[in-house]
């Protein structure tokens, strides 16, 4: 007799085939990692544990932490005496950004730091996006992921088949201009590589380690 947990288990064994499958299985095209635009906060720590080979979790998450630290005091600031009728957002990556993929691909876990500063945006009003690299067609399981470890989502960007042969960084920057149109004020964009960040159409960037191109 099959019960729901069973059903449970198998519905979440086929979302993170599916989310291993787009994320290791697909070869996408790659941007240089490009040095690091103006007004984009790094964590010092960050420059340090690069050198450290291997990186620990724990070492990474301490790093994550730094970075994200600035982002909350940002949003906090910002959300402090909004404008009458503005409608502000966030705009997050989503591999080793908002999900554990390099340390856990098979379902990955959330970034605990990234969905706290998520969830506290989205307390203060402020609408949650995410733009990826990943294809569109792992969209529901990519969805189900985020939302079931507890991410808010107001909306989510992967790239379509013709998206797959651009550059990450013209994708990521196009995303953000829609959000924009849509009546949104980027307040932070957050990711662990230069293609999440530059490109503009955001008043603030946070660029999390990717220690030199291993957390991709």
């Amino acid at each position: 007799m099959t019960t729901l947990k069973t059903l449970n288990w198998r519905r979440g064994a086929v979302v993170a085939a599916i989310i291993a499958a787009g994320v290791s299985g697909i070869a996408l095209p790659a941007d240089a990692h490009a040095a690091e635009g103006t007004g984009t906060t790094v964590a010092a720590a960050t420059t340090a544990s690069a050198t450290a080979a291997p990186v620990d979790h724990e070492t990474w998450l301490r790093d994550v932490r730094l970075v994200i630290d600035q982002a909350h005091a940002h949003v906090r600031d910002r959300t402090s005496a909004p404008k009458p009728g503005e409608k502000l957002a966030i705009v997050l990556d989503i591999d080793n950004t908002s999900l554990e993929t390099y340390f856990d691909w098979w379902f990955p876990p959330a970034v605990a730091p990234t969905r706290d500063l998520a969830r506290y945006a989205d307390s203060r009003g402020v609408d949650v996006f995410f733009v990826t690299a990943r294809p569109d067609f792992i969209h529901p399981a990519t969805l189900y992921n985020l939302e079931h470890e507890g991410y808010p989502v107001a909306g989510l960007y992967g790239r379509s088949i013709p998206d797959l042969f651009d550059e990450v960084s013209a994708y990521k920057t196009a995303q953000r201009a829609a959000i924009e149109r849509r009546g949104y004020t980027i307040v932070a964009n957050i990711g662990n590589n230069t293609t999440d960040l530059v490109g503009g159409h955001a008043e603030r960037t946070f660029k999390l380690p990717d220690y030199d191109g291993r957390l991709d």
